[in-house]
């Protein structure tokens, strides 16, 4: 079967998104800190919803010592990981898997923890929690982090730029209701501090943003993808103290 035809402006997004070190928020330790909120696992099997190029779904292979399923729609982050995982020596632990996190490809009860570093907004923070859990193995666990405001009151430009980005936006606190409502437990939380934006993400986004504005110079749809995605970046360099990202560590 042949390849979608992707449109101009997708084919620039992908190029934005290619080859980064990450495609949201994150480092390794904050992987880490989230992981040590979990009780001690023997051998877990995990999924890793939206793993993108697979940053997080190697290091929790490296930290859990269990099998890490890497789910992702878009082949060449799976081959990415892949080929990663095969060069870190985790070949035998890392699975990629192509799939949807709309309809995750899996029977009921196949994991015992969900893991989703900045997916979670795709398919929305209360319907994620409620679908997923379903996969998990009795007494499993979830770990996400979510977007969310910082302070209840944002300044318009930022409060707008959400409501049509990510109109479920809500606060930390929200959040917390949310999950109660779910019926999962808080194990912890806690929000990435800015160096999780800017090091593996937002700082080599950037660099490669400057590039594609160079090369596609005259070019008024592809410079409109390139300008939608440094607005984002330069809301975040504005207003860090106003939204973030935050990790919910839960049982059910």
């Amino acid at each position: 079967m042949s390849p979608p035809v992707r449109s101009h402006a997708d084919q620039v997004f992908f190029e934005i998104h290619s080859d980064l070190p990450r495609e949201g928020p994150g480092r390794d330790p904050y992987t880490q800190r989230a992981w040590d909120l979990l009780p001690a696992l023997e051998r877990p099997r995990i999924l890793d919803v939206g793993c993108g190029p697979g940053v997080p779904t190697r290091m929790l292979a490296r930290v859990s010592g269990g099998l890490v399923v890497g789910l992702d729609n878009n082949p060449p982050y799976l081959e990415t990981l892949r080929t990663r995982a095969t060069t870190d020596g985790l070949a035998d632990r890392v699975h990629p898997v192509r799939g949807s996190l709309f309809a995750l490809p899996f029977p009921p009860g196949t994991f015992d923890v969900i893991w989703a570093e900045g997916s979670i907004y795709l398919i929305g923070f209360e319907q994620g929690l409620r679908e997923w859990r379903r996969y998990l193995r009795p007494g499993g666990y979830l770990a996400v982090h979510e977007a969310a405001w910082l302070r209840p009151d944002p300044p318009e430009e930022i409060r707008e730029y959400w409501q049509k980005a990510y109109p479920a936006i809500t606060t930390v606190e929200g959040n917390l209701d949310l999950i109660a409502a779910c019926g999962l437990e808080v194990l912890g939380h806690f929000t990435l501090p800015e160096d999780a934006w800017w090091t593996d993400y937002y700082g080599p986004l950037e660099a490669r943003l400057r590039l594609l504005r160079e090369k596609y110079r005259g070019d008024e749809e592809a410079l409109a993808v390139i300008a939608a995605e440094q607005r984002e970046i330069d809301l975040y360099r504005r207003y860090p103290d106003w939204f973030g990202s935050v990790f919910f560590v839960l049982a059910t």
